[in-house]
């Protein structure tokens, strides 16, 4: 699907009939599957099979919920009408960002189409240019010396020096439509609503693969996932393109400031308090997506070390259940490369070391066990993202399964993260440098693969480097715009970027925090 007509309720009535159809599939060749592998006589080493079973039971539970949560998804409604238009204040928070990329944003807030609002541009970087910028737009300039607390503290900033009752978000690099506020404002005449969220769209997906399949996880969690959330009361803030009601602000205390994902935790204080979180499913703001793999890797280090450590605050919250399981499954979605770090550690321990998790079973009994289980599950996510979840996508997800393991580890220890804003403007160059975990693991998987074909031609064997192939495959697409650099000619200008302005999420997600998870390959017999 190109991302120049993306609606995240295209096609839905045919993708639903399609999964009905996929549902009862998915379910049998799961029993078959776990059957089969849960018998006592297939454990092989205890370690490793204690390892592939809890990456398999972490898959399970986790497509379980991705199933529950998209089967509450409905056609959407369109808007109430507008009644009443109560004051907003448009925020655009800015921290060491080029005039030009704020400019785009700055023209089109002041430009929306609405009877009663301001826009006020909130500088952490106490830059001259960005206050004549605000100043040439007959915007407000508010400037911060110091970045406590960072994007948080600098709208918790604004809301000190702002009354309106309801408050407006976009990050410098997304872009409103005119419609923006007349499409989201009316759902604020329910009392409990405190947060409308929009779609975080990327404009520029067509301009590079780092960014198309950046894209492609985006539209996959602002697509059924999102709308499936917000039927079950758990849709969260995700930092832009949104707009607030100020009295639930207050009434939680602002903006986590302790938080690299200020917006997830926000969201949960909210619905702590009761007030809801409606997703609005219609793309009313235009932004950019990381232009290369160092911006990826920023990103989803950033989203992923913020939403493990918000996963404490879910589980410890006084919310219902539903929500609460809402949040965790969002939450620990980040532990998926883990997951991966375990399918790919297997094949290279039978290799080399002999040993294996699976016994009392041939290649082939895996095999016709695991592969219709695996496929069902893949074919689930691709009629779920309704022809927007591509490849590319998966490759770069199973590709950064070393960003997930290290937000984890930080997570535990309590290592402090700094607030790393996401280039808006990517490199021309090879970044190897940001995928050296990902190298690493694709020559130990080579060399691995290749001792194993010196020394055996057994079905064991082959069947375990066969899987070594195929990570191998995948981890190269995942890293390869890396390794290839981003050519001139493929990615989007400075100007053209401006001239399409689209989203650099804070969520996800994938931050579109969450994509699905389908069952990656494992090691064989």
């Amino acid at each position: 699907m190109s991302n120049e007509t993306w609606c995240p309720a295209d096609g839905w009535k045919r993708s639903r009939r399609r999964l009905k159809i996929l549902l009862p599939l998915d379910v049998l060749f799961s029993v078959w599957y776990f059957t089969w592998l849960l018998s006592p006589g297939r454990v092989g080493n205890p370690v490793l099979y204690g390892l592939l079973l809890a990456a398999e039971i972490f898959n399970l539970v986790q497509a379980a919920g991705f199933w529950w949560t998209i089967s509450r998804a409905r056609e959407p409604k369109g808007p109430p009408d507008l009644i009443r238009a109560p004051g907003v204040d448009v925020l655009i928070p800015v921290f060491n960002e080029e005039p030009d990329v704020v400019e785009a944003t700055l023209s089109a807030a002041c430009k929306i189409d609405y009877p009663a609002f301001s826009v006020v541009v909130c500088d952490d970087g106490d830059n001259d240019d960005i206050a004549a910028l605000a100043s040439r737009y007959g915007a407000r300039y508010l400037r911060r010396r110091g970045n406590h607390g960072a994007k948080a503290g600098n709208l918790n900033n604004a809301l000190r020096h702002s009354t309106a009752p309801l408050v407006a978000v976009f990050d410098c690099d997304h872009v409103p439509d005119p419609a923006f506020l007349r499409k989201t404002v009316p759902s604020f005449c329910e009392a409990g609503v405190a947060v409308v969220q929009t779609p975080q769209y990327y404009s520029n997906a067509n301009s590079n693969p780092v960014a198309s399949a950046a894209w492609s996880q985006q539209a996959l969690f602002f697509g059924i996932i999102a709308r499936g959330k917000d039927a079950l009361g758990s849709m969260f803030c995700c930092g832009t393109n949104v707009v607030f009601r100020r009295a639930a602000l207050q009434s939680v205390g602002g903006i986590p400031e302790d938080s690299i994902t200020e917006d997830f935790e926000l969201s949960i204080h909210l619905q702590e308090k009761g007030w809801r979180t409606v997703y609005a499913p219609e793309v009313l703001a235009r932004g950019l997506g990381p232009e290369d793999m160092a911006s990826y890797v920023s990103q989803q280090q950033r989203w992923s070390r913020g939403c493990l450590a918000g996963a404490a605050t879910a589980w410890r919250s006084r919310l219902p259940l539903t929500q609460k399981a809402q949040f965790l499954l969002s939450a620990l979605f980040f532990l998926t490369g883990w997951t991966y770090l375990i399918y790919m550690l297997l094949p290279v321990v039978r290799i080399v070391g002999g040993q294996q998790a699976l016994a009392g079973a041939t290649a082939n009994q895996f095999l016709a066990h695991f592969v219709p289980y695996f496929c069902a599950s893949m074919l689930t996510v691709a009629v779920a993202g309704q022809g927007s979840y591509s490849f590319a996508a998966f490759a770069l997800m199973e590709a950064s399964f070393w960003i997930h393991v290290g937000a984890a580890l930080r997570t535990l220890t309590r290592t402090r993260t700094p607030f790393v804003v996401t280039p808006k403007v990517g490199s021309n160059g090879r970044q190897p440098r940001a995928v050296w975990p990902a190298l690493v693991a694709l020559g130990v998987l080579t060399l691995s693969a290749f001792d194993g074909l010196l020394h055996s031609r057994s079905p064991g064997t082959l069947n375990n480097v066969a899987f070594a192939g195929l990570h191998i495959s995948v981890l190269l697409a995942g890293i390869w715009p890396a390794l290839l650099g981003i050519r001139r000619g493929e990615q989007t200008s400075g100007s053209s970027a401006r001239e399409r302005p689209a989203g650099d999420s804070v969520q996800s997600p994938e931050r579109g925090h969450e994509s699905t998870l389908v069952p990656a390959a494992s090691a064989g017999q």
